[in-house]
């Protein structure tokens, strides 16, 4: 069996905190190694527990979850990141982005859109709640123009916008009937012709390109 996947929770409000360590302590893979109470001194439980995910609130005292992230970035560049955001999407989300940040649920998310969430940054891919998405397009329609869309084949197009949902790869191979190194493959190609890193980057690119549709 696999070593568990070791969670530290970073949130402000305890009881956000013990709510969420009770819904992950459920899950036999998920080890939830400690909570903080602010970025300070969550960056030092990181440094004593080593977690290979942190789940980390976007609006704390002392220190948000934009410079905790930050500093993760550059002392731990291995370890993921899901930022906890709730009503208050501010413009730190976006520098979140553009940072790499693999995840963003809402703070009133289903437990078992958060396990989702989890598996699929672990496995490398991003996960983005609806209405992070509905921000970043509002955000999106307003910015400045993009260059011209790359040239994907139409299997590429149908692909893309399968990324843009939170389905893993395997599931999106199941919709279409092929296997899941398939639809990776695809997913190499799309990045690739994008010139973007991940999926998550391809997506905001792609959206901003017009080049798929927000999900619904």
């Amino acid at each position: 069996m696999a070593d568990p996947i070791r969670i530290l929770i970073i949130d402000d409000h305890a009881i956000v905190r013990r709510g969420l360590a009770m819904v992950l302590r459920q899950e036999a893979d998920f080890e939830v190694i400690g909570e903080a109470q602010n970025g300070r001194e969550g960056l030092e439980m990181v440094a004593r527990l080593h977690p290979h995910l942190v789940l980390l609130d976007l609006i704390m005292p002392e220190m948000d979850g934009k410079a905790t992230a930050l500093a993760l970035r550059s002392s731990h560049p291995e370890i993921k990141i899901i930022m906890l955001t709730g009503i208050e999407l501010d413009d730190r989300l976006f520098e979140l982005l553009e940072m790499g940040i693999e995840g963003f649920v809402m703070k009133d998310v289903e437990p078992a859109q958060l396990i989702e969430a989890i598996h699929l940054v672990m496995r490398g891919e991003a996960y983005f709640s609806k209405p992070v998405l509905q921000r970043l397009l509002a955000r999106i329609r307003k910015g400045p123009s993009s260059p011209a869309p790359p040239s994907l084949t139409a299997r590429e197009q149908e692909v893309l916008q399968w990324m843009a949902t939170p389905m893993t790869y395997r599931q999106i191979a199941h919709q279409l009937g092929v296997s899941e190194e398939t639809i990776r493959t695809h997913a190499r190609n799309i990045l690739e012709k994008m010139g973007q890193p991940n999926r998550a980057q391809a997506v905001l690119a792609a959206l901003r390109q017009g080049l798929i549709k927000m999900p619904e």
